[in-house]
């Protein structure tokens, strides 16, 4: 025994030396004491790919379902010989890893030692946190046996308690991650079981408050050396991937609108629109309300216009600019939808959605935002939407005062501002602003639950706030029959860039000093042979965003347009295209300038209106142009994260 384990321990050396902190391919290890033959992981599914299954989703995501295979479950099988001359007693188990969007396992100077974020990983076994190793058997010597048992990905899989509710599991709080997953099976006797730590046996469990991530523990840290211990693991079983049904309709949260107690309320529901049950568990998406802040309002001009059917252009808005007066015009903010199921519909049979900004009338005036929000929410993926919004210039280049928004938003929970599960982790230096919506003087604060990813597109100026900013407009004069007077003339430097609109990418940091190189005004940052300007306004502002200049008929004007959203743990990147595989990148944001969210998000889609005032330097004030005429409608036509 003493030559067994003194072989074994040599092979588990040589085995392990070559798995880097990254992770092998595949590492297989046979030991003088017993060996592992012919693993077969997922024997009932073949395919290498598998699409998150949505049916009954909203309690939390499963991979794979019933409807996938036949038991629900992955099934696996591996056959165990004890090679030594004495029987044995040996135990296994199993676990999985999302290798897709993770932190290294090992410390970024040394490998014995776990990442700082590598507990956040999502790794689990299976999903009853306190069946610890299982037990083979007592093997006989030369005596081989086949074990044949199951697993299955799921949401909170290490039961964390913060992700209860009232005694239940909201494993929906913590969904599987889309990408690839590893595999690894653990095999040893009942000596290396007695080594091994309760928090590896049971991954629920920490030490000093900390979990230990088993892949860590056995890949690169004291479980690497163990005598008589199996370690086979893959780094790649199978993928998945997610896309929400579009055609499944829409769910109404009845407790976002203002008007949800009126007798007529439910008269605008229809079958494939409402508060149902049945939409509570099938519908992928929700009808999205804006939150209005008061400072939002603006004094707008009383016209109303068919920006893209009619004729409306710079002399018109130089003229409403200048022969308006405040107390002419209309005190107005943004508006959200009173009644539910009118600016959104799911269409079942082309499996999209329609969202639309209704057409004003005169004496009610309004600028109403439209959008949809998905209902499941993940941490990290590539986040690629199909959709056809709509143009934002007209014939003449003037701007209709949309923002078309595609976006990432924290997810909240089930009770009354129940935030506590989703919090972003610490920031160590100076901390999070605490709220999204306040000044330079709100509180800073260890931890805060806002996260949000940004797509906004609009008309607004390229540069960043310089000694050239903002641009420099001529002055007007109104009341003049001058026409040279008030039809002023915009800047060279804004009319080169007339087509165009900014497609501007924006991350919510909150703030947080944390990253090596935040600081507030425009610094380059270089990501794949292109060099951006990241933008922050004050290092008390709570955001920092790049912008790309890109033809309004190439974005809005054709059938479709791609929009992708890659959030990785270290940085985010932005893509636009006029196919999938024909994307190109035109933002870039990472964790040296900026603290990348690492909660569970919400993908939205928006039609805005937006107060210009956000955007200094902006060619157009939302105020000068007038109410819409006829609907600005949008189509949303798939959705894919991966």
């Amino acid at each position: 025994m003493i030559m067994c384990k003194f072989i074994l321990g040599i092979l588990i050396l040589i085995m392990f030396t070559a798995v880097s902190c990254k992770n092998g391919k595949n590492t297989h290890i046979k030991t003088s004491d017993f060996s592992l033959t012919g693993l077969n992981i997922k024997s009932n599914f073949s395919d290498k790919v598998i699409f998150m299954d949505y049916t009954g989703a909203i309690e939390g995501f499963v991979v794979p379902t019933r409807k996938q295979t036949d038991n629900g479950y992955f099934d696996f099988d591996f056959e165990i010989q004890n090679d030594c001359e004495k029987s044995k007693k040996l135990y296994y188990k199993v676990y999985y890893q999302n290798e897709s969007y993770k932190f290294p396992d090992c410390d970024e100077k040394s490998e014995n030692l776990q990442h700082q974020y590598a507990h956040e990983n999502f790794y689990g076994s299976w999903e009853e946190t306190d069946t610890h190793f299982k037990y083979c058997g007592q093997l006989e010597p030369d005596q081989k046996i086949t074990i044949k048992d199951k697993f299955r990905i799921v949401g909170n899989p290490r039961n964390e308690d913060k992700y209860f509710y009232n005694g239940e599991n909201d494993r929906w709080k913590r969904n599987p991650r889309v990408g690839n997953y590893s595999f690894m099976l653990v095999i040893v006797d009942e000596e290396g079981l007695k080594k091994i730590p309760d928090q590896i046996k049971n991954i629920k469990l920490t030490k000093d408050d900390n979990f230990i991530s088993p892949f860590f523990y056995f890949l690169h840290g004291e479980g690497k050396n163990f005598d008589n211990c199996i370690v086979s693991y893959t780094d790649k079983f199978v993928t998945v991937k997610a896309s929400p049904d579009l055609g499944n309709g829409v769910f109404i949260n009845k407790s976002l609108y203002k008007t949800s107690q009126e007798e007529d309320f439910e008269d605008y529901y229809n079958c494939n629109c409402s508060n149902s049950e049945e939409l509570y568990k099938k519908a992928t998406v929700a009808q999205f309300i804006h939150y209005i802040d008061e400072t939002s309002q603006f004094n707008n001009v009383p016209v109303i216009e068919d920006f893209f059917g009619g004729h409306f252009t710079q002399e018109e808005y130089n003229w409403l600019r200048a022969f308006y007066n405040t107390e002419d015009r209309i005190t107005v903010l943004p508006q959200t939808p009173q009644n539910p199921c009118q600016t959104i519909f799911s269409d079942s049979l082309e499996n999209k959605i329609v969202i639309k900004n209704p057409a004003s009338k005169y004496g009610e005036w309004q600028k109403q935002n439209a959008g949809m929000i998905t209902r499941h929410g993940f941490t990290y993926g590539k986040f690629t939407v199909k959709v056809k919004l709509t143009e934002l210039l007209n014939d003449d280049y003037m701007w209709n005062g949309i923002t078309n928004a595609i976006w990432l938003i924290n997810q909240g929970g089930r009770g009354q501002n129940e935030t506590g599960w989703n919090l972003r982790r610490p920031c160590k230096k100076k901390g999070y602003m605490k709220t999204y919506w306040g000044g330079r003087d709100d509180e800073r604060v260890e931890r805060v639950a806002y996260s949000e990813i940004d797509f906004e597109i609009l008309k607004t100026v390229p540069y960043c706030p310089s000694e050239n900013f903002p641009p420099v407009y001529d002055n007007y004069e109104d009341k003049t029959n001058k026409v040279k007077a008030w039809n002023t003339k915009l800047p060279d430097d804004v009319l080169k860039d007339r087509k165009n609109i900014a497609v501007c990418c924006t991350n919510w940091d909150m703030a947080c000093w944390e990253p090596k190189n935040f600081s507030a005004g425009c610094h380059s940052v270089t990501h794949n042979g292109k060099t951006y300007l990241a933008h922050r306004w004050e290092d008390c502002y709570r955001a920092v965003t790049t912008k790309h200049m890109a033809p309004d008929d190439e974005l809005f004007g054709k059938d479709y347009y791609y929009f992708q959203i890659d959030w990785q743990p270290d940085k985010i990147i932005w893509r636009i295209g006029p196919e999938k595989n024909k994307l190109y990148e035109v933002g870039y944001i990472d964790n040296t300038i900026s603290m990348i969210p690492d909660n569970q998000m919400l993908l939205i889609v928006t039609q805005e209106f937006h107060n210009t005032r956000w955007w200094p330097g902006s060619p157009y004030l939302q105020e000068n142009i007038p109410f819409p005429a006829k609907d600005y409608v949008g189509e949303i036509y798939e959705i894919t994260i991966e």
